[in-house]
């Protein structure tokens, strides 16, 4: 796994920094409510909702730091995008099952100062009310003992195909909320409960802003 440092100075990575913002602020027409309130360095977790295939082009767009997606691993064989995937180096997850590598490899990311970027509800939701969070993020952050930084998208793309969310030009909203630090003793499935409703509240928080 490279360096945090050695993948922003790539031009693939460069490259498609510059175009998430071009895209999103020339094409559609995206607002960041509040901005993303991490340092420039350090390991963290992006926690948001889910509204479209668009939404991690949305937040890349909207945070100043290289995101590492944790991402369904059948993405992989997307025809054109391996050079992208080989540029930010994405972590994989197989949705049959628990995926301990993938786990690992997350870990593994976060005590290298990695942002990862993860959608706690697990697939993409039509409405604007939250489904049941998983309990990964909260794992995650107790055991690297790094922030979550919620965050909240919303607009009309929300829904769509994935042609057609890319594709239709939409004003959208995304907004980012204070860190939430949990005790890196969080364990348990009581105790991963009670941070995973901590996240979830704090994110559906954020739908009020305006």
């Amino acid at each position: 796994m490279r360096s945090i440092e050695t993948l922003e100075r790539q031009w693939a990575v460069r490259f498609g920094k510059r175009v998430c913002k071009e895209f999103t602020s020339l094409y559609h027409d995206l607002h960041i409510l509040s901005p993303f309130p991490g340092p420039p360095t350090g390991g963290g977790i992006l926690a948001c909702n889910h509204t479209a295939s668009l939404d991690p082009v949305l937040l890349q767009a909207s945070c100043p730091r290289m995101i590492t997606w944790m991402m369904a691993s059948e993405y992989r064989g997307f025809f054109g995008l391996q050079w992208l995937f080989r540029a930010i180096e994405p972590i994989l997850v197989d949705r049959t099952g628990r995926d301990m590598a993938a786990t690992r490899s997350a870990l593994r990311a976060l005590k290298n100062d990695r942002l990862i970027g993860l959608f706690p509800e697990g697939r993409i939701e039509k409405t604007r009310e939250l489904m049941e969070f998983q309990t990964g993020v909260a794992l995650l952050a107790s055991k690297a003992n790094v922030p979550i930084y919620p965050a909240f998208i919303d607009g009309p793309q929300r829904g769509k195909g994935m042609v057609e969310a890319f594709f239709t030009p939409s004003l959208m909203t995304i907004a980012f909320g204070d860190p939430i630090y949990l005790d890196p003793q969080t364990s348990g499935r009581e105790a991963l409960d009670a941070a995973t409703l901590k996240i979830r509240n704090a994110i559906e928080g954020l739908s009020h802003l305006k």
